[in-house]
C-alpha cells in the first residue's frame, strides 16, 4: 500500500465518502499562488467551514473582513504542498487546506520535495539547485507581508473582543461566533507557521541529499536561500505563543514529564 493509501485508510468513513469528488476538487490557483476567485473554490471554502464546525474546530459564520480574506489567500501557498503532486493528492491537499478534511490526517512527508525534484528529467544538476533556491526565496519574500497582515487581523480581533461587554444587543450566540472567529484567525496563523517550518526541513533534506548525489558550487547559493527563509520565518514567532499549534490541535501536545513518587524508606 502506498503512503497516500495508508493515510487514507485511517480517515473517518464520512471523509472517505468524498473520494469520488476529489479529482474535481483540484486547487484552482490564481496569481501569486493564491486561490483563484472561482465559484468552485468558494464552494470548497463553505464546505470546509461546515466540516470544521462539525468536528469542533473553531469556525465562525461571520463574514470575513477584507484583511481576514487576504490573510487566507496569503496562507494558500504554504498550506498546499511545496512539491508537485498527482491530481488526486493535490485535491486532498486542497480539501485539507479548506478544512473539509482535518489537517492532522496528512502526515509530513519530508522526502517528498527532494523526490519530486530528482525524479524530473533535467540536463544539469544546476537546475535542481536553482529550483530549490527559487522556491525558498519565494517563500521567504511572502512572509513579511503575511506577518504584517496577521498583526492587523489580531489588532482587529482585540477591538472585537473589547466591544463585546458594551454591545447590549448581542446574545450568547453572537459572543460565541466572535470568539470562534478570533480562534479561527489564530489557528490559521499557527498552521501557516507550522507548515513554514516543515518547508524549511524539506528544503534542507533536499539540499543535504543533493550535496551527496551531485555536489557542486551551486550548493552555496541554495544554502543561502534556505537560510534566508529561516530568517524570515522568525517574523512569525512573536505573533503567537510557541504552543499555539498544539492548542489548535495541529500537533500532539508535548508529553508531560512524569515525576516518580518519592520512595519512603523505613529505617
Amino acid at each position: 500500500m502506498t503512503r497516500l493509501g495508508s493515510r487514507l485508510f485511517g480517515l473517518p468513513p464520512r471523509a472517505l465518502l468524498l473520494a469520488p469528488l476529489l479529482l474535481s476538487a483540484c486547487a484552482q490557483e490564481g496569481d501569486f499562488g493564491r486561490p483563484a476567485p472561482s465559484a468552485w473554490n468558494r464552494l470548497i471554502e463553505t464546505t470546509g467551514t461546515l466540516a470544521a464546525r462539525e468536528r469542533g474546530t473553531p469556525a465562525s459564520v461571520y463574514p470575513l473582513t477584507d484583511d481576514e480574506g487576504v490573510l487566507r489567500d496569503r496562507a494558500w501557498r504554504f498550506l498546499m504542498p511545496a512539491d508537485s503532486r498527482a491530481a488526486f493528492e493535490d485535491a486532498l491537499a486542497n480539501l485539507t487546506r479548506a478544512r473539509v478534511l482535518p489537517p492532522r490526517w496528512r502526515q509530513p512527508d519530508i522526502p517528498a520535495y527532494h523526490g519530486d525534484l530528482i525524479s524530473e528529467s533535467f540536463r544539469s544538476p544546476h537546475s535542481r539547485y536553482r529550483k530549490l533556491s527559487e522556491d525558498a526565496v519565494a517563500d521567504g519574500r511572502l512572509i513579511p507581508p503575511f506577518a504584517a497582515l496577521a498583526g492587523r487581523v489580531f489588532e482587529a480581533d482585540a477591538v472585537r473582543l473589547r466591544a463585546l461587554p458594551f454591545a447590549k444587543s448581542l446574545d450568547d450566540g453572537d459572543v460565541r461566533q466572535a470568539a470562534m472567529r478570533v480562534a479561527e484567525n489564530r489557528c490559521l496563523v499557527a498552521w501557516m507557521r507550522l507548515e513554514t517550518s516543515l518547508r524549511i526541513v524539506r528544503y534542507r533534506y533536499a539540499l543535504e541529499h543533493f550535496l551527496v548525489e551531485m555536489p557542486g558550487r551551486e550548493a552555496a547559493p541554495a544554502e543561502q536561500a534556505v537560510a534566508f527563509l529561516e530568517g524570515r520565518r522568525g517574523l512569525l514567532d512573536p505573533l503567537l505563543p510557541p504552543d499555539a499549534a498544539a492548542r489548535c490541535g495541529l500537533v500532539d501536545p508535548p508529553e508531560q514529564a512524569v515525576v516518580a513518587p518519592p520512595v519512603i524508606a523505613k529505617y
